[in-house]
């Protein structure tokens, strides 16, 4: 019984992982570009839906639609201020202006919020749902089917639709899809939208488990995301899933069963692992590139 209820606990901090890493991943798998503001634009989420709830008195799906519409301006301006001026440039230009526009978000919030943690006022149902005389809180259920469908939905997307199909275009070829016609810019855009909004659903959910946010809440569960992309294939939508439910689960066990202090040592020790045996990730696939 015990090992059931760590395993769901699991699963319900990897479906909030998993929420996250799906940003990642699609960011990565149509610009090949890590965006370590990904995990502060959690942050600007969950500050934006208790903010909505508390000041303006709004119920929480409202709350809830105002953080995904903040979140999904702010990843499209992100990418036109910081990003689009050097995407010709090398990698290491963006990937050292993200982690730039990472720290400005964390100290703007601070000066805008303090530093100090506040309460954050969740909305959803907290009845726990008995399975089997197991009981299970609603949240978490509720965290786990939402991940679950978003995933399917995301994918779905990418597969039948007309910019899903222009985001893998640019994925494969960036050059070609220009000279077929695709607009690049509008094609980026979109998929920081759909990203950045991915994310704060993850914050809302994320803070109604632990309800307490701070300018820095964002960083580690955006680093054990990216983590979860790269684990399960970065650039794979069911990869970053698959990696999200292995860290939370492997998160949870240790927790339960061994030390919560080396929760965080055996999660990136399974990553270690990975990466020495297969550097793709799980479902990743490996790419030849000529020198």
């Amino acid at each position: 019984m015990i090992f059931l209820r760590q395993l769901i606990n699991g699963l319900h901090v990897g479906s909030i992982y998993a929420l996250i890493a799906l940003g990642y991943t699609m960011v990565y798998g149509v610009l090949r570009l890590i965006n370590f503001a990904h995990g502060d634009i959690i942050m600007v989420g969950a500050y934006t839906a208790m903010a909505v709830m508390t000041m303006l008195g709004m119920p929480f799906w409202v709350a809830t639609l105002a953080a995904m519409a903040m979140c999904a301006a702010l990843g499209v301006t992100i990418d036109r201020l910081a990003y689009k001026p050097i995407r010709t440039l090398p990698r290491i230009n963006s990937l050292i202006t993200a982690i730039g526009a990472s720290l400005f978000l964390q100290n703007a919030s601070q000066l805008i919020f303090s530093p100090t943690p506040r309460p954050f006022p969740s909305g959803l149902p907290t009845t726990p749902v008995s399975i089997g005389g197991l009981e299970i809180g609603s949240v978490t259920l509720l965290t786990i089917f939402i991940a679950v469908g978003l995933m399917l939905l995301l994918q779905a997307f990418i597969r039948l639709t007309r910019m899903g199909k222009a985001m893998r275009a640019v994925s494969e070829d960036m050059g070609a899809a220009q000279l077929m016609g695709i607009s690049l810019s509008r094609t980026v855009s979109v998929t920081f939208a759909i990203g950045s909004a991915l994310a704060a659903i993850g914050a809302v959910l994320y803070s109604s488990a632990y309800p307490s946010i701070s300018p820095v809440m964002g960083a580690m569960p955006g680093l054990k995301a990216f983590i979860a992309a790269v684990l399960g294939g970065i650039g794979v939508l069911p990869g970053a899933m698959l990696g999200g439910f292995i860290m939370g689960i492997a998160e949870s066990l240790t927790k339960g069963f061994i030390s919560s202090q080396l929760a965080d040592a055996v999660v990136f020790g399974i990553l270690i692992v990975v990466l020495l045996v297969k550097p793709s990730g799980i479902l990743g696939h490996s790419v030849h590139e000529k020198v």
